[in-house]
């Protein structure tokens, strides 16, 4: 589409002919990736990561978005919709795996098929040609400063299983960049993983590793746990380093406590602890339904599906915000954080928001 028809399609004389449905509505009946305002964008490779392992599903598909997407920072995470036959359109958060990228260009995601999963499952098997639904890059787990030279001093990046993906964009994204290593500027790169079988990216990072080019990747597999002894004899100074961390719940938590007060930890979940509650007792009022079910203290978007209601959701991690709902009252727990709140007529993120008591929630 050229800039003139492009610009035309934004312009408020469109829309106010299109009125009452958006200009995008009509505009995708002609060509699905023409856009207004909507991001959308077609699959067009598909690429196995780890072919050798039958028990975990991994896959990197690779996106040409509209030119309505805006690019990415190196370790934001986007959020894909997906159509399917006989449901309402399915929607959840992933970790960009690409360098940076401009307006308009090609980024990838790197899946691993969750079994419980809808939309994990359907992208990890995805069609080339298969058009997808997604919102602009989010999220503040990113490098301070220019990519190239993000700061005079070392980086720490400790991943594990699927946490690799925010990091390895980090990565490419600096060594495409320039990165200079030999100017003090060190990278250090440590993953876990269950098994070699199991690791993702592992010919590029054993690329990488061989090359000259300040990087030191480090990979842990099976019973090679993380461990404030190991990470001390690896990096003596680690508590003064900006530190990237991204995995499971247990890794992060281990790597907190490594920390202690430091400043320099940076840290992102991609899943949320099996043990995030908030208090069972009292009664959760699903107002705009007018359905009231005894509180579990599970977090409120899971008592809320496990109801029967169906609220919007994407990440479900507390990242991209598509859960947001009124609270008229109540107090509630954020399960990421430990921070409680019982103000009245707030708005809250239900999947990582467990009612302590009674809560009433505009649903």
């Amino acid at each position: 589409m050229s800039v003139v028809a492009e610009s035309l399609l934004r312009s408020k004389v469109v829309a106010a002919l299109a009125w009452p449905h958006r200009v995008d509505r009509y505009v995708e009946l002609v060509n699905p990736m023409w856009a207004a305002s909507d991001v959308r964008a077609r699959v067009i490779d598909v690429r196995r990561e780890n072919p050798a392992s039958e028990a975990a599903q991994v896959a990197t598909i690779t996106l040409q978005p509209t030119s309505t997407w805006r690019g990415h920072m190196a370790g934001q995470h986007v959020t894909v919709g997906l159509e399917v036959p006989g449901s309402k359109r399915l929607t959840r958060t992933f970790s960009i795996s690409s360098a940076a990228s401009g307006p308009g260009e090609q980024f990838t995601l790197t899946i691993r098929a969750n079994p419980e999963g809808e939309v994990s499952k359907r992208l990890v098997n995805a069609e080339v040609g298969q058009l997808l639904h997604l919102g602009q890059a989010e999220g503040e787990f990113v490098l301070p400063g220019t990519p190239a030279t993000p700061s005079p001093h070392p980086i720490l990046m400790i991943t594990g299983g699927s946490g690799i993906t925010p990091a390895m964009s980090m990565l490419r994204t600096l060594l495409r960049d320039g990165y200079d290593g030999h100017a003090g500027r060190k990278v250090i790169f440590m993953h876990y993983a269950r098994s070699p079988e199991d690791q993702i990216f592992a010919a590029e990072l054993e690329e990488i590793a061989a090359v000259d080019n300040g990087v030191a990747v480090h990979l842990f597999y099976g019973e090679q746990l993380f461990s404030q002894s190991t990470l001390q004899a690896l990096v003596p100074n680690y508590a003064q380093m900006a530190t990237y961390a991204c995995g499971p719940q247990g890794l992060i938590e281990l790597v907190q406590a490594a920390y202690a007060d430091s400043d320099q930890l940076h840290v992102e979940f991609f899943k949320l602890p099996s043990h995030a509650s908030g208090e069972a007792g009292g009664s959760i009022l699903f107002a705009d339904s007018e359905l009231e079910v005894d509180n579990s203290g599970a977090p409120i978007l899971i008592q809320a599906e496990a109801a029967g209601l169906t609220p919007e959701s994407g990440c479900r991690m507390g990242i991209c915000f598509s859960c947001v709902a009124h609270k008229a009252e109540g107090r509630v727990r954020n399960v990421l954080t430990g921070a409680e709140s019982d103000l009245p007529d707030e708005e809250i993120r239900i999947c990582v928001s467990a009612p302590l008591g009674n809560c009433t929630i505009n649903l």
